[in-house]
């Protein structure tokens, strides 16, 4: 890998979309550092130390690189457009229309590029409104003793609210400007780069408490063997064959090549982690706002909200495997693809085409999304198992799901400027 990017940076065009891809991610820290108009940022510092163990909306502050806390501009992050993209794709299946699109090509895709940046900017406005409201009314950081947003007037609230919907806008653009001009996917970068940049200081603050270098060894041991297990089951797929046959157009022989359908072990990716972090966070949100001494909060709190409580544990495993089925079934039509292998006269050996050939292929993938959901709910769990056992805070962000982007989004790069490289360097091929 270090190899590839040496050459990269030898390469003049590379080296450019390489330096154009680091300076948008500078940007992009250096902007979540910035606090929005209305925010006494000395008050937010000392509430941030005062609420170290707060998990609420965890999840947001872990993908906007720790912005939410600090109620920056880019306070939320990337995820708004996580959220529309996957809403965008969900609604595919409800609407005939959004499918119209899909299949319509490179246009169809522009239109539904355009709905999901309006609802981003939908979304971003109703999650500025709602984080300021819970930062008012002091939910965002328990037991602080200090406000956070003094001035609470109409005028500054509402600039809030524009100043944190227009750096969602901004980070969706620069992630755009890094898939054009740089290396990558620009939004996939621009999350690695706010999950990766929280880990210097969780692995420093596991190393700085009791038997800190010990445990700061062990977690640092489990993080490279799960890293090496995701690298591995990322990188493993099931090739399924597919032959086409030859057929006549004019004058011309087509066709009568082999090829294969790539079915990845993993085909959901991290989205599962996410909806199951994002459902079981919901009892607890909305405990935050009922009387802290009624038995059902304590109930919700004890049992749902706490990581390491047996029913938690459950609930995210059963849900992890659910979502991973369920978001497959998805982004993954058999029909279809069974429907193009027929138009352009491709099958696979011993099946027949049409619905056989789609009924195979359903087969298969609810074979192997089985070990990709136990692997993805193993991958969710070994890091929370081991804080556990060590008697570490369970809130710090080094869990599976920030590994699995990390390493997934690392290898997806890596690829990219491989591809590029051999693009431009032919002598391999000619000798």
């Amino acid at each position: 890998m270090l190899s590839a990017f040496g050459r990269a940076f030898r390469t003049p065009d590379l080296r450019r979309k390489l330096l154009f891809t680091i300076a948008i991610m500078a940007i992009y820290r250096v902007g979540s550092f910035i606090p929005t108009p209305g925010v006494d940022y000395r008050n937010v510092q000392v509430c941030v130390g005062e609420s170290a163990d707060n998990n609420l909306l965890g999840l947001i502050n872990l993908f906007s690189g720790g912005a939410l806390l600090q109620l920056s501009v880019f306070a939320l992050g990337i995820m708004p457009y996580i959220t529309a993209s996957i809403i965008v794709q969900l609604l595919r299946v409800v609407i005939p229309r959004f499918e119209a699109l899909h299949k319509e090509g490179q246009s169809g895709t522009a239109t539904l590029t355009q709905y999901t940046r309006y609802l981003t900017i939908g979304l971003a406005i109703l999650q500025s409104t709602t984080i300021i409201t819970v930062a008012r009314n002091g939910q965002l950081f328990q037991n602080c003793s200090v406000p956070v947003i003094p001035d609470d007037t109409v005028a500054t609230i509402l600039l809030m609210i524009i100043t944190m919907t227009a750096g969602t806008t901004l980070i969706m653009w620069l992630g755009e400007r890094i898939t054009e001009r740089g290396i990558g996917n620009g939004m996939s970068l621009l999350i690695f780069t706010s999950i990766a940049a929280t880990f210097p200081t969780a692995l420093w603050s596991i190393a700085g408490g009791e038997n800190g270098i010990a445990k700061f060894v062990a977690v640092l041991a489990v993080i490279i063997l799960t890293i090496g297990l995701v690298v591995f089951v990322e990188q493993s797929q099931r090739r399924i064959p597919v032959q086409y046959a030859k057929r006549m157009v004019g004058r011309k022989m087509y066709g009568g090549s082999s090829t294969y359908i790539p079915i990845k072990i993993n085909m959901s990716g991290v989205i599962p982690i996410i909806f199951a972090s994002s459902l079981l966070a919901v009892p607890g949100l909305i405990a935050q706002f009922a009387d802290p001494t009624a038995e059902w909060v304590i109930w919700v709190t004890n049992n749902v909200v706490d990581p390491a409580a047996p029913l938690n544990i459950a609930l995210y495993i059963v849900l992890i495997i659910f979502f991973a089925y369920f978001y497959t079934a998805i982004t993954f039509n058999p029909d279809e693809v069974a429907d193009n292998m027929k138009k352009y006269g491709g099958f696979i050996p011993g099946i027949r085409a049409g619905r056989p050939t789609a009924e195979y292929l359903d087969y298969v993938i609810t074979r192997i999304t089985a070990p990709g959901s136990l692997y993805l709910a193993f991958v969710a769990m070994v890091v929370l198992f081991v804080f556990i056992a060590l008697g570490i805070s369970t809130t710090i962000p080094l869990g599976g799901a920030s590994i699995l982007i990390v390493v997934g989004v690392g290898l997806e790069t890596v690829k990219q400027i491989q591809s590029q490289l051999e693009q431009r360097h032919y002598e391999g091929f000619l000798r």
